[in-house]
Parts: structure tokens; C-alpha cells; sequence
């Protein structure tokens, strides 16, 4: 498998003439994770394989991404330590660090 193919990972394969923003990475719970400019950092997440995102305070159950457009809230992540932040609202951008929201707040 070439290098590209894995930094594709599961996201829509491109045709001729279409193009990617420009590569970036940002980390997830400590690992490394490649986006591309105008990504959100839920779409990100996902084409990496990453389908837990939050985790419920009431039954600690795993929670995603579901609707993808901002309005259920499954996806809230902490971000640059700022909790409950929409991973489906929010673009990736070089750097950032991403977490698992646990509960109201804290990261795993």
C-alpha cells in the first residue's frame, strides 16, 4: 500500500481535476492524525477509522458522530483543552489536540 493510500485512510478517493487542502496533522488522545484544510475535525476523525468520540456521563456509553451538521451534539470532543466543543463544526487546523470527552468535561 503506497504512502498516500494510508494517509487516505477511508475518505472518498479523488478524481482527475479535483483537489485536497493542504495536508495537516493534529492528534487524537495522543496519536497522530491526518486532515486536510477544509476538513472538519470530525470528518477527520472518521476517515481515520475513530468512531468514539465522547464518552456519556449518566451510562459512560461510547458516542460519534451522527447527524454531521451540528445539531445532536454526539460529537463533542475537547479541543486545545476547551471541553464540549462539536467535532463536526469545528475545522481542523495544524497542531490542535483533540480528546475523548468523558462525562461533562474531562478528557480520558
Amino acid at each position: 500500500m503506497a504512502m498516500d493510500d494510508m494517509t487516505i485512510g477511508l475518505r472518498v478517493r479523488v478524481k482527475a481535476g479535483v483537489t485536497r487542502g493542504e495536508r495537516l496533522s493534529f492528534t487524537f488522545d495522543g496519536k497522530p492524525i491526518t486532515a486536510f484544510r477544509g476538513e472538519s475535525v470530525a470528518a477527520a476523525l472518521l476517515a481515520a477509522g475513530e468512531r468514539t468520540l465522547r464518552i456519556t456521563a449518566q451510562k459512560g456509553a461510547a458516542r460519534g458522530v451522527f447527524c454531521g451538521m451540528g445539531v445532536c451534539y454526539d460529537c463533542m470532543v475537547v479541543i486545545d483543552g476547551e471541553p464540549s466543543r462539536r467535532a463536526c463544526t469545528t475545522l481542523a487546523t495544524e497542531g490542535m489536540e483533540v480528546e475523548t470527552l468523558v462525562g461533562y468535561g474531562a478528557s480520558r
